[in-house]
């Protein structure tokens, strides 16, 4: 378990309160607009209205007791670049910043951010990629040159085993498990069996992955 202030609860700031409520970390949400942390009070273990700009209430919060400290503001980067510097300077231990272009990634990592996310561009790239693979069901970046996909099996595959197509060899590809009626079996052998019936799990980079599944 983690201790999170969570500063910035609009829309992104509200969804990472619930998925660190659902993952069983301590939140305390800030937001200068009284309504929202109204909103918000479900989900978090503590909550204060206030200007995180301001030097004296960010204090107030002891911001070197958590954690991690995330940055969630959104539409006003000049408030979010503030409260990432101060953050640092009143000793934050990890501040996470979202950013919403590179050029405002650049300025937040410079003024204290130890790591920086990008929600909509994020969701852009995985969006374009699964809706436009005809296999696709869903993937996970691991770096700029290598994903982990979900895929539907080729028919071309059917009644083959993994040993038979040895796409490790072929394409570079790596299967890592199957998902069968939502399980995913990681215990894949030469001898398992590929169907229509199952999705697979595969490692690799992207040009590997996209030749192999035909993306």
């Amino acid at each position: 378990m983690k201790t999170v202030l969570l500063i910035g609860v609009g829309r992104f700031g509200r969804h990472v309160a619930i998925q660190l409520s659902k993952l069983g970390h301590q939140v305390m949400a800030v937001d200068i607009d009284e309504e929202r942390i109204n909103e918000i009070l479900p989900y978090v273990t503590g909550a204060q209205i206030g200007d995180s700009t301001n030097e004296g209430f960010l204090r107030s919060l002891g911001v070197d007791n958590f954690d991690v400290c995330m940055v969630a503001i959104s539409g006003d980067f000049q408030s979010s670049l503030e409260t990432t510097s101060l953050l640092k300077e009143l000793g934050a231990k990890c501040v996470v910043a979202r950013s919403e272009r590179d050029v405002q990634a650049k300025f937040l990592l410079r003024n204290g951010a130890d790591h920086v996310v990008y929600p909509e561009m994020e969701m852009a790239k995985w969006a374009a990629i699964r809706y436009t693979g005809d296999h696709i069901l869903d993937y996970i970046e691991l770096d700029e040159d290598h994903a982990i996909f979900e895929v539907t099996v080729p028919e071309a595959w059917y009644g083959k085993t993994v040993g038979n197509l040895d796409v490790r060899k072929k394409h570079g590809v790596n299967i890592l498990g199957v998902k069968r009626n939502g399980a995913t079996d990681f215990t894949i052998t030469p001898d398992t069996l590929l169907s229509g019936n199952i999705t697979l799990l595969v490692l690799g980079e992207y040009s590997a992955l996209r030749r192999c599944f035909k993306i």
